[in-house]
């Protein structure tokens, strides 16, 4: 089972997808477990996403994990099916809890109340391919699956 987790393909294309990805989502992922970047951090984000989101506990700190933990996940090359799953269903709750009713589209002009869930569709996309594909290139996965 573990040998499926982690088997690759040594494509150039998957380890671009997966750097992007997980660069992009270390960013979001450090604002939400330490702040930085102008977050509010661990506590402030359990606050918003249980008392504010009604999101379980357990499902809000899940959420923060794969954001952060995936990401770094990602950028390593390492569990990047399980971190790619973690930050798709991350998506998939974010597009249909906040960003559907605001429609396709990001606020670009600031002319609507939210964000549209272009972005989210884009990131899913792209966890869905190293689902499928792996980690690619230069990964501890295909360091181990070798």
């Amino acid at each position: 089972m573990f040998r499926k987790l982690i088997n690759t393909t040594d494509d150039p294309a998957i380890t671009i997808l997966r750097l992007i990805l997980g660069v992009i989502f270390f960013a979001h992922g450090a604002q939400k477990a330490l702040g930085w970047f102008g977050g509010f951090g661990f506590s402030a984000t359990m606050d918003f996403f249980t008392q504010g989101m009604h999101i379980p506990a357990p499902l809000a700190f899940l959420a923060i994990c794969a954001e952060f933990l995936g990401s770094i996940g990602l950028i390593l090359g390492f569990l990047g099916r399980a971190a790619a799953f973690g930050i798709a269903c991350n998506m998939m709750v974010a597009v249909a809890l906040v960003h559907w009713h605001y429609g396709f589209f990001a606020n670009w002009l600031g002319n609507q109340k939210g964000e549209g869930f272009e972005y989210h569709i884009l990131a899913l996309a792209i966890a869905l391919v190293i689902m499928i594909r792996g980690s690619g290139a230069f990964s501890i996965d295909r360091a181990l699956s070798n």
